[in-house]
């Protein structure tokens, strides 16, 4: 099994930008595709970002594109999310998540490992 911790959030002004940082450990050489989802208060958690294993590959939620950047360091055993621009509609509890699949996947129930999240809240 992959454990995963997420570190970075905080709180931050509207317009600011913020890095987000997930760590494995555990059994790593079974992480492949990556992701970011995110829980708003009241609201279902949805996909924010994922990447392949590779790295190569990254697929965005519409909603971010062109603001938020997700990466990966394999040696290091870390992935990251860069949030720039951020919006008061962005204030959410955000996890990291693993799969065995190298291909990044899109859907919650595709992924098999999820850290226990960090919070965001954006100030308008």
């Amino acid at each position: 099994q992959v454990q995963l911790a997420e570190s970075g959030g905080g709180l931050v002004q509207a317009g600011g930008s913020l890095r987000l940082t997930c760590v494995a450990s555990g059994r790593t050489i079974s992480l492949g595709a990556m992701g970011w989802f995110r829980q708003a208060p009241g609201k279902e958690r949805e996909f924010v970002a994922t990447i392949s294993w590779s790295g190569g590959t990254t697929v965005y939620a519409d909603s971010v594109k062109g603001r938020f950047t997700i990466s990966r360091d394999n040696v290091k055993k870390m992935m990251y999310l860069q949030m720039n621009s951020l919006k008061p509609e962005n204030t959410a509890v955000y996890h990291c998540s693993g799969a065995k699949t190298v291909e990044p996947l899109l859907t919650q129930s595709d992924y098999d490992d999820w850290g226990q999240g960090t919070q965001v809240p954006v100030s308008s």
